[in-house]
C-alpha cells in the first residue's frame, strides 16, 4: 500500500515511482506549458483579480474628457484645440446621458447617471423656449425648475440605493431616451443663439434676412453634411454619400419647414407668410427645380456612373445661382415696371 501511494505522489522521473500514476497528468500539463508560447497561456490561467473603485473615482474619471495617454502623443495644435474644446465637452458629459450597447456595462456609471436624473430635466426645462417654462410659478409661489429639480433628486436617490457600480439596472435604456431629449434640446438652443446673431449681423451690416439665410445660414447648415458626405465618398460608400445628399434637402423642406410653420401657427398665427411677391423667390423655387430636374435627367443618362464633369457642372450651378440670387437681393436684377 506505501509502494503505490509513493508511485502516485512521485514526480515524473523521481526514484520514488515510476512517475505513471495519476498525479503525473498535471506534472505533464506543466512542461507542456512550458513549451506553449506566452501569448497562449492566458486562456489556462485564471482570471486576475478585479480591481473595485469608489463611487468618487467612477465619477471623477466618468466626468474627465481628457484622456492623459492621447494627450502625450498629440500634436500641439490638436492640444490648443482640446484645450477650447474642453468646457463643452465637459458640459455635455454632465448633462447628457450616454448608453453604449457595444460595451460590457453599457456605459453605466452610477454616481454620473443619477447626477443625469437632476441635471437633465433641468436642462430640458431650462433650454426649452428660451426657459419661458421654466421661470413658470405654480401658484404664483414655486418655479416650475424647483419641483423638476425636487422631482429629479427624489428619483437620483432611489436610483443610487436600489443599484450597484458593477452592473446596469434593467431601466437602463430610459438613460439613452434621456439622453436623445437633452442633446435635441441643446442642438435647439444652439441653433436659437446662431439665429440671433445672424439677425444683429444682419442689423450692423444692414442685410436683410434672406441673404443671411441664402450665405451663413446655408453654409452652416450645410457644413456638417458636406464634410460627411464627402468621407463616406472617399471612402467608397458614394450611394449612401449621394442618397443622403437629396434626403438632407427632403428633409430640411418637408420636416424643417413644415414641423417650424406648424408650431407658428400653433402658437396664435392664423398664417405664415413667406412673402412670395419678390423675384428673389421665383429665383430660390427656381434654381431649387431646376437642378433637381437636372439631376433626375444627367445621372440616369451616365448609367448611375458620375463623372468629374458633373461634379464641376454642379458646383458651377451653385456659384451661379449664389451669384444671381445676391444680385436679385441687392436691387442689380429686378422686374422692369410696367
Amino acid at each position: 500500500m506505501f509502494s503505490t501511494w509513493s508511485r502516485w505522489f512521485s514526480a515524473p522521473g523521481s526514484t520514488g515511482g515510476s512517475g505513471g500514476g495519476p498525479w503525473s497528468p498535471p506534472c505533464q500539463l506543466l512542461q507542456r506549458c512550458s513549451r506553449i508560447p506566452r501569448r497562449r497561456i492566458g486562456c489556462l490561467l485564471p482570471p486576475p483579480a478585479m480591481t473595485t473603485e469608489t463611487t468618487a473615482q467612477i465619477l471623477a474619471q466618468a466626468l474627465n474628457p481628457l484622456d492623459c495617454r492621447k494627450w502625450r502623443n498629440k500634436s500641439a495644435s490638436w492640444r490648443v484645440l482640446k484645450v477650447l474644446k474642453l468646457p463643452v465637452e465637459f458640459l455635455l458629459l454632465l448633462t447628457v446621458p450616454l448608453v453604449d450597447p457595444d460595451k460590457e456595462d453599457r456605459n453605466w456609471k452610477r454616481p454620473l447617471n443619477c447626477l443625469h436624473l437632476v441635471i437633465s430635466p433641468l436642462v430640458l426645462v431650462l433650454t426649452l423656449q428660451s426657459g419661458a417654462y421654466g421661470v413658470y410659478e405654480i401658484g404664483g409661489l414655486f418655479p416650475v425648475w424647483g419641483v423638476v429639480v425636487i422631482a429629479g433628486t427624489a428619483w437620483a436617490a432611489v436610483t443610487f440605493f436600489a443599484t450597484t457600480n458593477s452592473e446596469p439596472p434593467r431601466l437602463h435604456w430610459i438613460f439613452a431616451f434621456l439622453g436623445f431629449l437633452t442633446s435635441a434640446l441643446w442642438i435647439n438652443a444652439a441653433a436659437t443663439e446662431v439665429v440671433n446673431i445672424l439677425r444683429s449681423l444682419g442689423v450692423v451690416f444692414r442685410l436683410s434676412n434672406t441673404v443671411l439665410g441664402l450665405t451663413l445660414l446655408a453654409w452652416g447648415n450645410s457644413v456638417g453634411d458636406v464634410f460627411s458626405d464627402f468621407t463616406l465618398a472617399r471612402q467608397g460608400y458614394p450611394r449612401m454619400a449621394f442618397s443622403a445628399c437629396f434626403g438632407g434637402i427632403i428633409f430640411n423642406v418637408l420636416v424643417g419647414v413644415g414641423l417650424g410653420c406648424l408650431l407658428q401657427i400653433s402658437r396664435g398665427h392664423a398664417e405664415v407668410k413667406l412673402e412670395p411677391e419678390g423675384l428673389l423667390v421665383w429665383v430660390l423655387a427656381g434654381a431649387l427645380g431646376l437642378s433637381l430636374v437636372c439631376s433626375l435627367v444627367a445621372v440616369p443618362l451616365q448609367c448611375f456612373q458620375l463623372s468629374k464633369l458633373y461634379g464641376f457642372c454642379l458646383l458651377l450651378f451653385y456659384v451661379s445661382f449664389l451669384v444671381v440670387a445676391l444680385l436679385t437681393e441687392f436691387g442689380v436684377i429686378h422686374l422692369k415696371s410696367v
